[in-house]
């Protein structure tokens, strides 16, 4: 079992930036792939971007790619996103995940992040 919090969500302005971390419990975070999802009011939830159990590799859909960077410490149990350039459409409630290697199977409570124009 592991548990994840979300933190750093807000209120920004276009163009602006915030920083997410989601902090896990338990001593196999280092083992596990993380990933960032998103679910904006009456839409599905969004896959964004994963970090390999390293953070050697990293994958972002073109929706984030470029504007956004995934990163982990695994000293720190943590998994953080950097969001650049938000834009009102990056306006969801964002929440991280385990994959334990055949799917995402432990997720976070989510955190609000509100891009004003």
């Amino acid at each position: 079992q592991v548990q994840l919090v979300e933190s750093g969500g807000g209120l920004v302005q276009a163009g602006g930036s915030l920083r997410l971390s989601c902090a896990a419990s338990g001593r196999t975070f280092s083992s596990y792939t993380m990933g960032w999802f998103r679910q904006a009011p009456g839409k599905e939830r969004e896959f964004l971007t994963h970090i390999t159990s390293s953070g050697g590799s990293t994958y972002y859909t073109d929706s984030v790619k470029g504007r956004f960077t995934i990163s982990r410490d695994n000293a720190k149990n943590t998994v953080y996103l950097q969001m650049n350039s938000l834009k009102p459409e990056d306006t969801a409630v964002y929440y991280c995940a385990v994959h334990d290697g055949a799917r995402y199977v432990y997720w976070g409570q989510g955190t609000q992040v509100t891009v004003s124009s």
